[in-house]
C-alpha cells in the first residue's frame, strides 16, 4: 500500500484507487508509482478521506480529474473552420476505408 494512512478513506475511494492503479500498471507504469497516482488523483477529486474525523467531510466529489478531457478535444475542434473539420472527416473516412479494404483476407 502507498506511504500514509488510509483509514480516513471510503471503501469507495479505495476501490477508486485500486481501479486507477491498475488502469496504470496496464499501461507500463511501475506497482509503486501507479499506487502513488491513483491516491493523488484521488485526493485530487475528493479532497482526501471523507470518514469523520477528516478534511473534506460530507463533500459531494465533483471528479475534476476524470472530466478534463472532453473539454480540451472541444476546444481544439471548434477553433478550426468547417471547411477544415470536413476535409479532416473526409481524409480520416478514406483512410478507414483503405485500412478495412488491407485487412481483408485476400480471396
Amino acid at each position: 500500500m502507498s506511504q500514509g494512512d488510509k483509514s480516513k478513506y471510503t471503501d469507495k475511494q479505495i476501490r477508486k484507487a485500486e481501479h486507477i492503479a491498475e488502469s496504470y500498471e496496464g499501461r507500463g507504469v511501475p506497482e509503486k508509482e501507479a499506487e502513488a497516482r491513483a491516491w493523488a488523483t484521488v485526493n485530487k477529486d475528493d479532497g482526501g478521506g471523507k470518514k469523520p474525523g477528516g478534511s473534506g467531510r460530507g463533500k459531494a466529489s465533483s471528479h475534476p480529474a476524470s472530466h478534463r478531457g472532453g473539454r480540451v478535444g472541444g476546444k481544439a475542434s471548434a477553433a478550426r473552420t468547417p471547411e477544415e473539420r470536413s476535409a479532416s472527416a473526409k481524409k480520416a473516412a478514406a483512410t478507414r476505408k483503405r485500412n478495412a479494404e488491407a485487412a481483408r483476407p485476400a480471396s
